[in-house]
C-alpha cells in the first residue's frame, strides 16, 4: 500500500500544469498590411471637396437690352405714338401696343427678343405671327411691341389682335381674310369674380345634411 501511494505521488509530481490563461479567449489576430493607397484623413477630405457655382452675369443681358433699346429707338423715331402703322390689342388684363415696319420678320417685345420674352413657348410665338402668316407677310414686316398687364399668355393673344389691327392700316383689303380667321374679334372672356359664400366663382363648400 505504501508503495502504491509513493508511486502515485511521484507520477503526480512529474506532471506540470500551465498557469497562463489567455486574456482574450476566442480572439483572432490579423496582420495589418500597409495600404498602397493610404486613405486621406478627414481634414484632407474636407479640404479636397470644393463646390463651384457659376452665376450668370447679368451684365451681358443688360448690354443686350440696351442694344435692343437703341435699335428700337433708331427704327421708331418719336416713339410708338408717332408711328403710322400701329394697333392696340387687349386680352384679359393684358394690353399690347404694336407697331409694324417693313423688315425681315423680327419681333421685339419690351426691348427683348420675342423668343426670349415668351420663354420659347411655341404656342405663344405662334399667336404673335398668326396674322402675318395669314396674309403671307411673316418675312415682310418687323414687329415692335410694348406690352404690360396680365401674364405671358394674355400678352401673346393681345399682340395677335394688335398686329391684326395694325395690318388694317396697311391696306383695307386685309379686313376680309383677317375677319374670316377671327383675328379681328376681341376676346371678351375674363376671370369671373368670386361670390360671397363660395370658395371661388362657382365652387361651393362641402354640404352635409347631418
Amino acid at each position: 500500500m505504501a508503495l502504491s501511494v509513493s508511486n502515485l505521488a511521484s507520477s503526480l509530481s512529474s506532471l506540470s500544469f500551465s498557469s497562463q490563461v489567455s486574456q482574450r479567449p476566442n480572439t483572432l489576430s490579423f496582420a495589418r498590411a500597409n495600404s498602397v493607397f493610404p486613405l486621406p484623413t478627414k481634414s484632407a477630405r474636407r479640404a479636397s471637396l470644393s463646390i463651384t457655382a457659376t452665376v450668370a452675369a447679368p451684365e451681358a443681358a443688360e448690354e443686350e437690352t440696351m442694344e435692343l433699346k437703341k435699335y428700337v429707338k433708331s427704327r421708331l423715331p418719336g416713339g410708338f405714338a408717332a408711328q403710322k402703322i400701329i394697333g392696340t390689342g387687349r386680352r384679359k388684363c393684358a394690353i399690347a401696343r404694336v407697331v409694324l415696319q417693313e423688315g425681315t420678320g423680327k419681333v421685339i417685345i419690351n426691348y427683348r427678343d420675342a423668343k426670349e420674352y415668351l420663354q420659347g413657348n411655341p404656342l405663344w410665338l405662334q399667336y404673335v405671327k398668326v396674322p402675318l402668316v395669314t396674309l403671307g407677310y411673316e418675312n415682310s414686316y418687323d414687329v415692335f411691341v410694348k406690352a404690360h398687364g396680365g401674364g405671358l399668355s394674355g400678352q401673346a393673344q393681345a399682340i395677335t389682335l394688335g398686329v391684326a389691327r395694325a395690318l388694317l392700316k396697311v391696306s383695307a383689303d386685309h379686313r376680309s381674310p383677317l375677319k374670316k380667321e377671327g383675328l379681328l374679334t376681341r376676346d371678351a372672356r375674363v376671370v369671373e369674380r368670386k361670390k360671397v359664400g363660395l370658395k371661388k366663382a362657382r365652387k361651393a363648400p362641402q354640404f352635409s345634411k347631418r
